[in-house]
């Protein structure tokens, strides 16, 4: 009994089923030396698994005997048949996976659920814009951010000038209006032709500041029997205040001749539904753009050269970057103490990227001595090529800067 105890624990032994007669059920034979109990003593025989350890108790033991081992298909060397479980991923894999899947989805549901948490935040997060007004007016909000603000944290004319031209292209976008060109519609792709400004008018009021959120509204009119007039309003976002008043007229060009062209009526019929029975937003302003030459402009500007950032697609440069031209040779004195309330633009000449520019400026209304102290001031301005063809003439009206405090420095 204590041999039987002592193999036990080296080898498992599988729980016997005793018959009637008491005799314990044969599960393996096996020889050990001086192991084996009489065939009727009524004890159950040993019956490993494996072969003995060579070394009990540190002294080596001989198997005299043969062990014969129980052994089925699944204990050879032969690899396990594949089955619908062992082929399955890895769970924690695939769990891990579909978590992740559930949180991305989660994630873009909240973008797309997002409401302002204050009245002042902006009310169009992913500038869209939309259509109001019975179809014929488009709206879209825009945030003033810390780079389009200038030296007395009000945002440029740039800025104001860049949101105009935004809310233009999308108004036709929205539309369903726009075809491949930049633009146009279908039937003005087909024909080779595009939109170009002739005249523009911006009357502000007031700029908005960093982080201010603003309105811009925008719609078509007839202007003549081959132009179109779009004019824009821009208010506070958060206080309805109108800060901007813009009128435009626009005229088709062919692209390949750079020629103007007149409407065709399959062009007409695309646009005339989408046109307001308005009056423009602002008078005309009707005085004469003077020329200026180098007699008679106080300042001069020349060498400016378009970089390839300023082309838009149709390969010619951006409306807004002649704006920019003018102001090269608008006196810092004036620009540092006066903010610009009105500009009226007459485009000529389109210009391309090899072109080189001269902007040439005119101060009336004051001595140019006394800019800093002037209160109103007239500027005519002239941008022409190199060779004098004229590209825009420009008048702009200045006015007093509100005094604000400078960047870095605690209002006393």
């Amino acid at each position: 009994m204590v041999a039987t105890s002592a193999t036990s624990s080296f080898f498992p032994v599988p729980s016997p089923s005793l018959d009637p007669n008491g005799k314990g059920s044969k599960v393996a034979s096996t020889n050990f030396a001086g192991l084996n109990s009489t065939p009727n003593s009524g004890r159950m025989k040993v019956k490993p698994n494996a072969q003995a350890p060579p070394k009990i108790n540190g002294k080596k033991v001989g198997l005299p005997g043969s062990v014969e081992l129980l052994k089925t298909d699944n204990e050879t060397s032969h690899p396990a048949p594949r089955t619908f479980i062992n082929q399955l991923p890895d769970w924690s894999m695939l769990l891990a996976a579909i978590t992740t899947v559930f949180l991305a989805a989660e994630k873009q549901w909240m973008m797309l659920d997002w409401k302002p948490r204050r009245s002042d935040m902006i009310m169009d997060p992913f500038g869209l814009g939309r259509i109001v007004q019975d179809g014929l007016v488009f709206r879209q909000n825009f945030s003033i951010r810390s780079y389009e603000i200038g030296a007395d944290r009000s945002a440029s004319i740039e800025t104001v000038m860049n949101h105009l031209q935004e809310t233009a292209l999308n108004h036709v976008k929205s539309a369903g209006l726009l075809g491949d060109g930049f633009g146009s519609t279908p039937e003005m792709f087909k024909k080779n032709l595009i939109w170009v400004v002739t005249r523009m008018q911006v009357v502000v009021d007031k700029y908005p500041t960093w982080g201010d959120v603003v309105e811009v509204d925008t719609w078509v009119s007839q202007s003549g029997k081959n132009g179109m007039r779009r004019d824009w309003l821009v208010r506070d976002c958060n206080t309805g205040e109108i800060l901007t008043r813009a009128s435009s007229v626009w005229v088709m060009m062919n692209k390949l001749t750079r020629r103007l062209s007149k409407i065709p009526e399959e062009v007409r019929g695309e646009i005339e539904p989408y046109f307001v029975n308005s009056d423009p937003v602002l008078a005309e302003d009707s005085r004469k753009l003077t020329k200026l030459d180098d007699k008679t402009a106080d300042y001069v500007r020349s060498g400016l050269t378009p970089r390839w950032s300023d082309l838009d697609v149709n390969q010619h440069v951006n409306n807004v970057k002649y704006i920019g031209w003018i102001l090269e040779s608008a006196p810092v004195g004036m620009m540092e103490r006066q903010k610009l309330k009105s500009m009226t633009l007459e485009y000529r000449r389109e210009c391309g990227r090899d072109s080189v520019l001269q902007s040439l400026t005119a101060v009336s209304g004051c001595d140019i001595g006394n800019l800093g102290t002037a209160g109103e001031v007239e500027c005519q301005h002239l941008l022409r090529l190199q060779d004098g063809a004229e590209v825009v003439r420009g008048r702009t009206e200045w006015s007093s800067k509100t005094p604000t405090t400078t960047w870095g420095t605690t209002p006393s």
